[in-house]
């Protein structure tokens, strides 16, 4: 029988979407559930939001001020000590997952398997490989623990109605000294979804023409309360910082509507969308990549059409 752990992923006193969808995962391979661990400074709220998630067990809480920044190096010692016992460790797939699950999978000694899309057994995953072109399947040895990053993109959020119990633990893991918090910036404004777990992403390319253009697109987001994305291209022209790209070497999302706006519709960028529920293509030029991939597909100004589709929208 399996024993999974979850590190949650959170910020601003809030449960990040992608440790629901970790449960998800989790629940095809035991479907008993998992246990969730919150570290922090003050995460009451968060544990609470963890406890009420359908196929958790248990919420783990470690609150200490050195957890008050999301630093891996400081997180992972506790991490590892906390997993003795566990047969699997999952991590969200997500800027966060990415920094701490390795560090982790190094402290207990194994391999990382990374970003896992789909459950055939217990310890045998399928993962893409190649920009998503080709999917491998991979199985971990017994006798030692799964450390895994799960793709948020590829399991649906677990959703409310569970009541696990919180737990209060400690951590006697020494933590390193070299690393330690300055600041966080958040590009594009840090009061939208976060854009890996939105449902909604407004995305903009090469063809929005410049960073003050993007206000077309953030103030459209913002009434429809959605994330803000881009292309690879719009980030290199230096319209967006590059914490906003969607596609192959940026951000792989699975929202349930996708808004291109002049995105041309390059092979790494529709690789990060392709899981996407409804993907919805603005672009004056009728023979841009995009509206092969697009569900809908409207040749026109996005100047011309962003205006008009917020006065729809009133």
């Amino acid at each position: 029988m399996s024993k999974i752990l979850i590190i949650a992923e959170h910020g601003d006193g809030r449960l990040n979407q992608s440790t629901a969808r970790c449960v998800s995962c989790a629940l095809q391979i035991d479907g008993a559930g998992a246990d969730v661990l919150v570290l922090g400074d003050d995460c009451a709220t968060v544990a609470a939001e963890a406890a009420s998630l359908q196929g958790v067990a248990r919420v783990l809480s470690v609150q200490r001020p050195e957890n008050a920044a999301p630093l891996a190096a400081v997180l992972a010692p506790q991490v590892a000590a906390l997993a003795a016992g566990y047969s699997h460790v999952l991590g969200p797939s997500t800027t966060f997952g990415k920094d701490l699950m390795p560090r982790v999978a190094a402290l207990l000694g194994v391999a990382q398997v990374s970003d896992l899309m789909a459950v055939e057994g217990p310890r045998r995953f399928r993962r893409p490989v190649y920009a998503g072109n080709a999917i491998v399947t991979v199985e971990v040895a017994e006798g030692r623990p799964v450390v895994a990053t799960v793709r948020t993109a590829s399991f649906k959020p677990s959703t409310a109605g569970g009541a696990a119990s919180i737990e209060s633990v400690g951590s006697a893991a020494a933590l390193p000294g070299h690393s330690r918090f300055v600041e966080l910036r958040r590009g594009g404004g840090g009061a939208r979804p976060d854009l890996q777990t939105a449902r909604v992403v407004v995305s903009g390319g090469r063809g929005v023409g410049s960073e003050a253009n993007f206000t077309l697109l953030y103030q459209l987001a913002d009434k429809i309360g959605a994330a803000v994305g881009a292309s690879r291209a719009a980030v290199d022209a230096g319209y967006v910082p590059n914490d906003m790209q969607v596609g192959q070497t940026g951000k792989i999302i699975a929202p349930e509507l996708y808004l291109a706006f002049g995105i041309s519709g390059a092979i790494q960028h529709l690789t990060g969308i392709k899981d996407a529920g409804l993907i919805v293509a603005i672009n004056k030029d009728p023979e841009a990549s995009i509206f092969q991939a697009a569900d809908i597909g409207l040749v026109g100004d996005l100047f011309e059409i962003i205006p008009a589709l917020e006065r729809a929208l009133g």
